[in-house]
C-alpha cells in the first residue's frame, strides 16, 4: 500500500465518482479506478459499491476513510512541522545566560524578537556564569551562550560580541553618608570586600587581583559568592564593598551605590558563543536576529 492509494481513495469516496475525483488530482480515470481495484484486493475488502449513479462506501469503506483521512492529516502536519523547523520556526534552542546580562542592552531585545519571530520554539534559558556554560558548550548540552570571555575561547567556538562593560564599586548606600564618595579604589583600601571564588573564572579572578595590587590594593575578602546578584545582597546589607559588572545598573539594588573609579577600568565584552558546527536551525534562526540586533544598534 503507497501514499497515492489513500489519495485516490479518499478524492475518489468524497466525491463519490471517479470522473470527479480524476479531474481534482488531474489523473486518468482508468489509473484512479486501477489503484482503488489494487488497494480492494490488498486489503480483501470491497471498499466501494458501484452504480450508475456513482459510488457509495461499504461500511469497510467508510471506517477505511476515516483512517485514511486522519494518515494523510499527519502526514500533512508532518510535513508543515519539518518544514518549520527546517527554517529554524520550531524544535528547542537551549541557550546559557550571565544573569546580569538580561536586564538591560541587546540580550532581553534579542531574546523578545526571537519569540516573535518563532514562537514555536520551545526556548530554555539557564543562567550559568561565564565558565560553566563554556563547558556546557563543550559537551554539546547547550546550543549557544552569552557570556563575557575574558581570556578567550576555544578556536572551534564562534563568538559574536553584543555589549560592551566595565567594573564598578558597589558600596552599601550607608556608607556614603559616613564618608566622602571615593574617587580611586585605594579610598576602599582599607574597607571589607565581598568577592567570589576563584573556581568560578580563575582567569577574570586573578587579572582583577593583579589590577587591584597594581593600584596598591589587596582586597580584603571577608565573604564570598558565586553570583554578583548574591554578592549584591551582601552588599545590601552593609557587610562590604565589591567589584561588580556595570551591566548591574540596569537593576541596582535598593540599597547599593555603584560607582565609577577613576583609576579601575576592566573592559568586559558580553558575547554570543556557539558551535559553527551544531546544526539546530533554530540556533542558525537565533543568530540571524542577534545580528539584526546589532546592526540596528550601530
Amino acid at each position: 500500500m503507497e501514499l497515492r492509494h489513500l489519495r485516490y481513495f479518499v478524492a475518489a469516496a468524497e466525491h463519490g465518482s471517479i470522473h470527479a475525483a480524476a479531474e481534482q488530482l488531474h489523473i486518468s480515470q482508468p489509473t484512479i479506478s486501477r489503484q482503488i481495484h489494487d488497494l480492494e484486493d490488498e486489503l480483501g475488502a470491497t471498499l466501494f459499491l458501484r452504480s450508475a449513479r456513482g459510488l457509495a462506501l461499504t461500511p469497510v469503506g467508510k471506517m477505511f476513510l476515516q483512517r485514511a483521512k486522519g494518515l494523510l492529516a499527519d502526514l500533512e502536519a508532518a510535513k508543515v512541522q519539518a518544514v518549520r523547523m527546517a527554517q529554524g520556526l520550531s524544535g528547542r534552542l537551549s541557550l546559557g545566560f550571565v544573569e546580569n546580562a538580561t536586564w538591560g542592552g541587546r540580550l532581553p531585545q534579542a531574546l523578545m524578537h526571537f519569540k516573535q519571530h518563532a514562537p514555536d520554539v520551545d526556548l530554555e534559558l539557564l543562567p550559568l556564569n561565564s565558565s560553566d556554560q563554556l563547558v556546557q558548550l563543550e559537551g554539546r548540552r547547550l546550543d549557544g551562550g552569552f557570556i563575557y570571555p575574558f581570556s578567550g575561547v576555544a578556536p572551534r567556538l564562534g563568538t559574536l560580541a553584543l555589549d560592551s562593560h566595565n567594573v564598578v564599586a558597589a558600596l552599601p548606600s550607608s556608607w556614603l553618608s559616613e564618608t566622602p564618595p571615593p574617587r580611586k579604589l585605594v579610598d576602599l583600601a582599607d574597607r571589607d570586600f565581598i568577592t567570589f571564588p576563584r573556581h568560578i573564572y580563575p582567569s577574570y579572578f586573578d587579572h582583577l587581583q593583579s589590577v587591584c595590587l597594581s593600584l596598591g590594593v589587596s582586597l580584603r575578602s571577608i565573604q564570598t559568592a558565586e553570583t554578583e546578584t548574591a554578592i549584591l545582597s551582601l552588599v545590601s546589607s552593609g557587610m562590604g564593598a565589591a567589584i561588580v559588572n556595570s551591566a548591574n545598573r540596569f537593576r541596582p539594588p535598593a540599597l547599593v551605590e555603584l560607582m565609577e573609579l577613576d583609576d579601575l577600568s576592566i573592559p568586559l565584552t558580553l558575547s554570543f558563543v556557539h558551535s559553527p558546527s551544531n546544526s539546530n536551525p533554530a540556533l542558525r534562526s537565533f543568530l540571524a536576529i542577534l545580528n539584526m540586533t546589532r546592526m540596528t544598534h550601530q
